[in-house]
């Protein structure tokens, strides 16, 4: 769908014939970038639907990443995502800050209008959309969130409308921290991490524990209760040892990929004029290479 007013984005000719002067520009910053599949993500989207614009990977340092937001506003650029370790500066940065943002204390979506700058967080309702992708029913009962990052905040931010969420990290004063800001959010020590699994209906690890590289998180499932839900924000493996383990007994899992896919999509409507489907195309085209 294309909203009103925008369709001059969309050219009959295809991507290859090169970009116009009236082209439209986005990206992600982060520091590092260069794992972010972003770029590729909003590649296919920009092709799929034939639109006069690009999405450029931005390397900026934190103590350079005012300087380049406003370089991006002087440059034309309608906008762009925050990945780490920016979250929290572009907060700070914003001249408008939408309400789920400002709950989560964290920004992941920029939106350039008229030399101002909008700050979103879209990742509680691209988490949302994708447990729901899988089946799984995220105001089915109480969740336990581990991590206490900026995913953690957006994310227990939008579940925390919907049901009780505990948070639960490795510093348990970050935890107790982040839980102190959000309404319907409470915090347990890292230590009762497996005693509370009864108590819950959806257990989600928003950490960067069992990513490529990286421990798996350190929890046994064995105590899980059945039919509890279990999702991972990880996507590099699409299954983590927590997803696998969760098989093993059963349980229903949401992998990651889709948090990245859904999140993605108020970003690429704001900045290129048109609604993007998330389907089984997309997925193939993030996953290769």
């Amino acid at each position: 769908m294309v909203s009103d007013g925008m369709t001059s984005s969309i050219v009959s000719a295809p991507l290859c014939s090169g970009l116009s002067g009236a082209a439209r520009l986005a990206g992600v910053i982060g520091w590092p970038v260069q794992h972010s599949r972003s770029p590729k993500l909003h590649g296919h989207w920009l092709a799929r639907y034939r639109i006069d614009g690009a999405y450029v990977p931005l390397a900026v340092p934190p103590e350079r990443f005012e300087t380049a937001v406003r370089g991006l506003v002087a440059c034309g650029f309608r906008g762009a995502n925050v990945t780490i370790p920016h979250k929290q500066a572009a907060l700070a940065l914003c001249d408008e800050v939408e309400d789920q943002a400002l709950l989560a204390g964290a920004v992941n979506t920029l939106v350039f209008e008229n030399e101002r700058i909008i700050g979103r967080n879209t990742d509680g309702d691209g988490f949302i959309a994708n447990v729901r992708d899988h089946g799984i029913d995220p105001s089915a009962g109480p969740v336990l969130l581990f991590g206490a990052g900026g995913a953690a905040r957006g994310i227990a931010a939008a579940l925390s409308a919907w049901v009780p969420v505990t948070l639960c990290a490795r510093r348990d004063e970050a935890a107790a921290e982040l839980a102190a800001l959000l309404p319907n959010v409470s915090a347990v020590p890292w230590s009762r991490r497996e005693d509370v699994l009864k108590e819950h209906a959806l257990v989600v690890n928003t950490t960067a524990a069992g990513m490529e590289g990286h421990p798996a998180l350190e929890i046994d499932l064995s105590r899980a209760p059945d039919g509890l839900a279990v999702a991972d924000i990880v996507y590099t493996p699409l299954e983590t040892p927590l997803l696998h383990a969760a098989r093993l007994r059963g349980l229903p899992v949401a992998e990651g990929l889709g948090m990245l896919l859904h999140q993605a999509r108020p970003g690429f409507r704001s900045w290129f004029g048109v609604e993007p489907e998330v389907d089984d195309a997309l997925r193939t085209a993030v996953l290769a290479g």
